[in-house]
């Protein structure tokens, strides 16, 4: 039996405070997720978004479809680019902290992506969009620490 997870991630402003939305199907079982963030970019909400869905299977060895709007994770993993920049640690990669965990957890099952197009009124992928903004109005939001830590140690480039 398959596990089908739909994810949407969200931010206001990019970086700026965002959210995730997971909801996750399997047999008759329904089970939906979310968080928010005060500081963040809607790359990181989108990728963990997958992450917190898979983190959620209480068992591993599944048969798992993804079903996102996110360009950025999917063709990462089906295009096997998420492979390549393991080999080379991520090196001027972006979002290590969450490709590592996504790894960890992705390893432990049979995933497959399915790319698809965001506010095309599929039900599900509209309801992770409204659980991620939701997301963004709960107080107080959680830090994301790897990504407020990043942007302080890079030089100023405004000026």
């Amino acid at each position: 039996m398959k596990v089908s997870i739909y994810t949407d991630g969200s931010s206001k402003g990019n970086p700026g405070c965002g959210g995730y939305g997971v909801v996750l199907l399997y047999d008759s079982h329904r089970k939906e997720i979310s968080g928010g963030f005060r500081l963040t970019t809607n790359n990181r909400m989108e990728l963990l978004a997958v992450i917190v869905g898979l983190e959620a299977l209480k068992s591993f060895n599944k048969n798992i479809v993804i079903y996102s709007d996110s360009k950025y994770v999917v063709n990462a993993v089906e295009k096997k680019w998420l492979f390549s920049w393991e080999k080379n640690n991520f090196k001027k990669k972006k979002n290590k902290d969450l490709w590592l965990r996504f790894l960890k957890i992705y390893r432990k099952h049979s995933v497959r992506f399915i790319w698809i197009k965001g506010h095309s009124e599929i039900v599900e992928n509209e309801r992770c969009d409204f659980l991620a903004v939701k997301a963004t109005e709960k107080k107080p939001l959680k830090i994301d620490e790897y990504y407020e830590n990043s942007i302080k140690q890079e030089p100023d480039t405004l000026f």
